[in-house]
């Protein structure tokens, strides 16, 4: 039986306060189709209506498992507010298209039949290339090649075909990365009430451009704030993980060079990479003609969620919830009203083979993920013949009285003895040392199988010295276990939405 355990992050829940509900119908386009979300796509339509969002940029194969963490976070976070409050509350995926960092979304990692790690990269993307945002970036004939070896490594199961065609109808060569990830995350989460919006959609881009310009306006008062927030953070020991100044605006501008931060200087504005200049008149003129080009940069982007859609609570990760510590000086300098950060939920995937493997060796999941080889060992130590312990045991012991004793008479012969005496009990100790590690090494070459599993399962719950979430993919766990997998992670978060209702104090 599949077991979940929470590792909860060190960032404490806030209250989370009510605002003014309503979804504005011209997003509605922006809401990615899914069978299952009917209810709540219906629900959008209520004047009162408020929202939990979460979000990720794409990444191939839904990239790591705390996105999934996050969605679920942010579904069952929206049931309980609706209950609390007696209106609906919607869990919305906001779908980072606009991100551009194609080194880390064309990566997926999983575990093969063997329990090794792999890491399948889409393709390499020249640093000197124009930097597309996922949105324009096309998955191409290399996502032909990736599926295959997917394909190749998830061993036979009840759901494996199920879990591969699902991934087959959206991960084609014709879509970008940002409509495959949409489309299997919205297919994914739909039943389970999540909707995914497409933050690059047309209409989505029209409505944010006026944000875009009154920061673009505004950037001297809001780069004297952050730079102020930022000490403060600092002074108190927090680091936001994001560096401020050096007249870098919270937006972005697609160029010759692809997607390009926009640095104020006296004339205006220019791109960073490119070097291209703009008036704020060429910005003004460009939100309304191709109001595509702009986007909000990683501290804008929550503030411009705000603006959009009615959030109450935003359900994040850690190196969210660091620079988020950040932006409350943009909501006030732009009177934006601030949805709640919440910590996601985090936490391992036990499997019964793991399990298995702890109990054979009576082993702990803290030893387990102790760095190596601790419990490798430990496990050998406990195989050595009782008969080699005993005389182990006996040398040590013997070794040490003896030696007591022998530097009690050395030093009153003569106190220059002492080192000498000291030496000779130090290579005495070694030699036994030694002695037993090449009596452990002998038994690791008979030992290989069960030094394999503990690999295995350590590699299961830390690959690569990593965390769980933070690497492996989802599609391995749906091979495994189909929907069912989802049902029983959501149940292994209530302790989590409880906290987060309660605004409870940072785990110990």
């Amino acid at each position: 039986m599949t077991r979940y355990i929470a590792t909860p992050l060190p960032f404490p829940f806030e209250p989370i306060p009510l605002r003014a509900g309503g979804f504005e119908p011209a997003l509605v386009p922006a809401i990615v189709a899914a069978a299952g979300t009917e209810s709540a796509r219906a629900a959008l339509a209520d004047p009162n209506v408020l929202v939990v969002t979460t979000g990720q940029q794409p990444g191939l194969f839904l990239g790591p498992l705390y996105t999934i963490h996050k969605a679920l976070s942010a579904a069952l976070l929206a049931r309980r507010l609706s209950a609390r409050w007696n209106r609906p509350v919607v869990p919305i995926f906001w779908v980072a298209g606009d991100d551009h960092d194609f080194a880390e979304a064309a990566s997926a990692s999983w575990l093969n039949s063997g329990g090794e790690l792999v890491t399948r990269v889409l393709r390499q993307r020249d640093p000197a290339a124009p930097q597309l945002p996922m949105y324009r970036e096309a998955l191409g004939p290399d996502i032909t090649a990736a599926l295959d070896a997917l394909t190749q490594d998830l061993p036979p199961s009840e759901f494996r075909e199920m879990t591969l065609a699902w991934l087959g109808r959206h991960f084609t060569v014709e879509a970008t990365m940002s409509s495959a990830y949409a489309g299997a995350l919205a297919e994914l989460l739909g039943p389970l009430g999540v909707l995914c919006f497409d933050s690059t959609q047309s209409a989505v881009k029209q409505l944010a451009a006026p944000v875009l310009l009154k920061a673009l306006r505004a950037h001297r008062d809001l780069a004297t704030a952050l730079a102020a927030a930022d000490a403060r953070l600092k002074s108190g020991g927090h680091d936001a993980g994001i560096a401020v100044g050096d007249d870098a605006t919270l937006v972005m501008v697609e160029g010759r060079l692809g997607r390009d931060r926009l640095i104020a200087d006296a004339a205006g504005f220019t791109a960073r990479r490119s070097g291209e200049r703009f008036t704020i008149q060429d910005l003004e003129l460009m939100a309304r003609a191709e109001p595509t080009r702009l986007s909000a940069n990683v501290l804008l982007r929550p503030v411009l969620e705000s603006v959009l859609l009615p959030t109450v609570a935003y359900v994040a990760g850690p190196g969210e919830l660091r620079y988020l510590r950040l932006t409350p000086p943009i909501y006030q300098q732009l009177g934006i009203h601030r949805q709640t950060p919440v910590p996601r939920w985090s936490g391992l995937v036990v499997e019964t083979r793991v399990d298995r493997a702890l109990e054979k060796f009576g082993a702990t999941i803290e030893e387990l993920l102790a760095p190596a080889p601790g419990l490798e060992a430990r496990v050998l130590r406990s195989q050595l013949p009782a008969a080699a312990t005993d005389a182990l045991n006996q040398l040590a012991a013997a070794g040490e009285s003896a030696f007591t004793a022998l530097a009690a008479a050395a030093h009153d012969i003569d106190p220059t003895l002492d080192r000498p005496v000291q030496n000779a009990k130090t290579q005495v100790v070694s030699a036994t040392a030694d002695l037993e590690k090449k009596l452990i090494q002998h038994l690791r070459k008979r030992g290989e199988t069960e030094l394999g599993q503990i690999v295995r399962s350590r590699t299961a719950l830390q690959p690569a010295g990593k965390p769980q979430e933070r690497l492996l993919g989802i599609a391995p766990f749906l091979s495994r276990y189909g929907d069912g997998f989802l049902a029983e992670l959501s149940g292994a978060m209530e302790p989590w939405v409880e906290q987060a209702l309660e605004g409870a104090a940072p785990p110990a």
